[in-house]
């Protein structure tokens, strides 16, 4: 039976796009199956009550650095965004939607999105600017944020993230081999290993 990554995430989280970078290359190795969970980490956050390592001054400076570590580590452009925090509801309700709708776009988007918010730096909680990323990614921006004001496309984000915390998520990047759980960008090679191991 094929094993499956299962992958929360939110992309306002550097540490999330991180793991992004690396998943499907570790999924491609082991042969596993890559799932996506768009999730709101906001609400994570609220449900469980935590907070951004950014809301702390010294974690914060720290963590920017050790980001920039791992970035090189894994060869991979990184540039802290100027305008985090950003509100990300819009942006996971149309990745929701997306992946409700049109899957086979689905990645598509994913990466748009992270190379816009970690990569260009661009403030993807200004309606302009997102619009543009989504039509410079090949999305119809309308059809997208008429997505994320679907009932039942919020809905479905409000449930995935209800979900994860009742699977006991308090942050993300989370990835769950089986019910073994990792969260941070820093546990994947005890995801390669979880993977061979059961081979």
């Amino acid at each position: 039976m094929t094993q499956r990554i299962d992958f929360y995430f939110d992309v306002g989280s550097p540490t999330a796009y991180l793991a992004w970078t690396q998943l499907p290359g570790i999924a491609r190795d082991t042969g596993a199956e890559l799932v996506y969970h768009p999730v709101l980490l906001g609400g994570i956050f609220q449900a469980t009550g935590n907070a951004s390592p950014m809301t702390n001054a010294a974690k914060g400076a720290y963590m920017v650095r050790d980001l920039k570590r791992f970035a090189r580590h894994y060869d991979v452009p990184l540039a802290f965004n100027p305008h985090f925090p950003i509100n990300t509801l819009t942006l996971m309700r149309i990745a929701t939607g997306v992946q409700q709708h049109q899957p086979e776009r689905f990645p598509a988007l994913v990466e748009a999105l992270y190379t816009a918010m970690w990569v260009d730096g661009r403030n993807l909680g200004d309606d302009t600017i997102l619009r543009q990323t989504l039509a410079q990614a090949g999305f119809d921006a309308d059809e997208a944020l008429r997505l994320a004001g679907d009932d039942a496309v919020k809905a479905q984000l409000k449930q995935v993230t209800e979900a994860a915390v009742q699977r006991g998520l308090f942050g993300v990047p989370t990835i769950f081999v089986g019910e073994e759980m990792f969260w941070g960008q820093d546990r994947l090679d005890f995801v390669r290993e979880t993977l061979a191991a059961a081979h």
